[in-house]
C-alpha cells in the first residue's frame, strides 16, 4: 500500500510519498485534485488540513481541537479553531490586492461571529488557509469514496504521538521563521521512525518551505499508522458534518 503525507505550501501542496519497497519521495502539486489523481487508488492519505466543517462553531473549535490541545503543552497554540462552514464560504473570490484580502477577512469574521457561541471572529492565520480548506472540502463532498482514504491529521499532534505521547520541547518556528533547533529535534524523531537523514536534509521542492517538508514527512508516517490500525482518531469515534464527512484529527 502507498502512504502519502500532505501539507499545504506556497505553491500548492507538498506530498511525501512512500510506495511499497521504495524510498520516500517528495513532490509539489498545484492542486489537491491533481495530487489525488496522481496517486494509486488504494493509497492512504494524511493531510494537515481541517476536514469536515461545522455549521455552528462552539468554544474551542469543532471538537477535535479541544481534545488534542492538552496533549501539546507549549505547542498547543499551533491548533487553532475552525469557524463555521458559512464563514469559510463567505467570500470565495481570488484576491488581487491586499486591501481586498483584508476586506474578505473582515466579512468572514462577521459571518463567523453570527455562527459561533460565544461569538468569535476569524484569526488571520486561519483565514490564510481558507482556500485550501475549501479545496479539500469540495472534493470530499463531490467524491464521497475519498472519505475512506483521505484523513485529517496535524503535525504537532503527529510529532507528539510519534514521540511516545510527549510534545516536542522546542518550537518549529520562531517569529515566522524556521527554528533550527526545533527542526533538528523533529528530524531526529523522524529518523527514529525510519527516515534517512539525507532525505530530510535535502532542499524542499520549489514553492515549499523546510517546515512544510517536515510536516508532510510526519503526515506520511501517520498515513502508515492509519492503514495499520495503529493511529487513533480524536474524537473516537469521529464526528460527522452535515455532508457525512468524518470530523477527527488522526495521529
Amino acid at each position: 500500500m502507498t502512504f502519502i503525507g500532505i501539507d499545504g505550501c506556497k505553491a500548492g501542496w507538498i506530498a511525501v510519498c512512500r510506495d511499497p519497497g521504495a524510498a520516500p519521495s517528495v513532490t509539489v502539486f498545484q492542486s489537491f485534485a491533481a495530487l489525488l489523481e496522481a496517486l494509486p487508488a488504494n493509497a492512504t492519505v494524511a493531510v494537515d488540513m481541517p476536514i469536515g466543517l461545522p455549521e455552528f462553531s462552539q468554544k474551542g473549535g469543532r471538537g477535535p481541537e479541544a481534545l488534542v490541545r492538552p496533549l501539546l503543552g507549549a505547542r498547543q497554540s499551533s491548533v487553532f479553531a475552525i469557524p463555521s462552514r458559512a464563514a469559510l464560504y463567505a467570500d470565495i473570490d481570488d484576491f488581487t490586492t491586499v486591501e481586498a484580502w483584508y476586506a474578505a477577512h473582515r466579512r468572514a469574521s462577521e459571518v463567523a461571529k453570527t455562527t459561533s457561541d460565544p461569538p468569535r471572529g476569524v484569526s488571520i492565520q486561519a483565514f490564510g488557509i481558507f482556500a485550501k480548506i475549501r479545496e479539500v472540502d469540495a472534493l470530499l463532498i463531490a467524491r464521497p469514496e475519498l472519505r475512506s482514504r483521505v484523513f485529517e491529521s496535524h503535525p504537532e499532534v503527529a510529532f507528539c504521538r510519534l514521540n511516545g505521547d510527549q510534545a516536542m520541547s522546542l518550537p518549529k518556528k520562531v517569529k515566522g521563521a524556521a527554528n533550527p533547533a526545533g527542526m533538528a529535534e523533529r528530524k531526529a524523531l523522524l529518523c527514529r521512525h525510519g527516515y534517512d537523514k539525507n532525505f530530510l536534509d535535502q532542499m524542499p521542492p520549489r514553492g515549499a518551505a523546510s517546515d512544510d517538508f517536515l510536516d508532510a514527512a510526519a503526515m506520511m508516517l501517520i498515513a502508515g499508522r492509519i492503514a495499520s490500525g495503529e493511529a487513533r482518531p480524536f474524537p473516537d469515534p469521529p464526528l460527522a458534518d452535515r455532508f457525512g464527512i468524518p470530523v477527527a484529527i488522526w495521529a
